[in-house]
């Protein structure tokens, strides 16, 4: 497992960004898609049908661009079957292991900014308004969804490196050493960093 400091030993076609909900897969997987020039596939546009509806051919639709030679998504919906289809694929990974403040920060002022503002999501959803910060369901409530998710890739990482030997995994543990590793990422590949348009981010 590599750190911020480590050089990768390739520069990858196809990459998993994983994460607990806040920590901001979505936006570094469009940043790395610029950097590398890969096609971001934000994988909850394929999840989430109209009315939060869970799309027929979601499983289909991965197995779709898990095929092409050069994308990037978040690593996500492992119990609906993506890890049958991503990780075996995949190139690299970057687990964003943030500290649980840095991630609950994050996650709060998304979620309000979502339900003051209503962005539409994927497919015509909207989050619900700020007052679902108090829902008591984790799967109504990001929040609790959050702490009760929060350890989960490091328990499964150990796991994962044994099934999915091939695959590079860089682990970065603060915002800070994510900024420093995209812009030796960028450096070495002549890219820019200019941040991309702002869109909505991943649940």
């Amino acid at each position: 497992m590599l750190s911020a400091d480590d050089p990768l030993p390739f520069v990858p076609s196809r990459v998993l960004v994983a994460g607990v909900s806040g920590s901001g897969k979505t936006t570094l997987a469009r940043r790395l898609g610029r950097v590398w020039g890969l096609r971001h596939v934000e994988i909850d546009g394929l999840f989430h049908g109209p009315d939060w509806t869970p799309r027929p051919a979601f499983l289909d639709d991965v197995r779709a661009f898990a095929a092409e030679e050069r994308w990037v998504t978040e690593w996500q919906y492992t119990s609906k079957g993506t890890d049958e289809i991503l990780p075996p694929r995949a190139q690299l990974a970057i687990w964003l292991d943030y500290p649980h403040r840095v991630v609950r920060r994050r996650l709060i002022g998304r979620t309000l900014a979502r339900g003051i503002l209503r962005r539409e999501l994927w497919n015509g959803n909207r989050e619900k308004g700020p007052w679902s910060l108090f829902y008591r369901d984790p799967e109504q409530n990001i929040l609790a969804w959050q702490t009760a998710t929060l350890h989960t890739w490091a328990g499964r990482f150990p796991d994962l490196m044994e099934r999915f030997p091939h695959l590079v995994i860089v682990r970065l543990r603060h915002p800070r050493d994510a900024e420093k590793w995209l812009r030796a990422q960028a450096d070495a590949s002549g890219a820019s960093m200019a941040p991309p348009k702002r869109r909505s981010r991943e649940r």
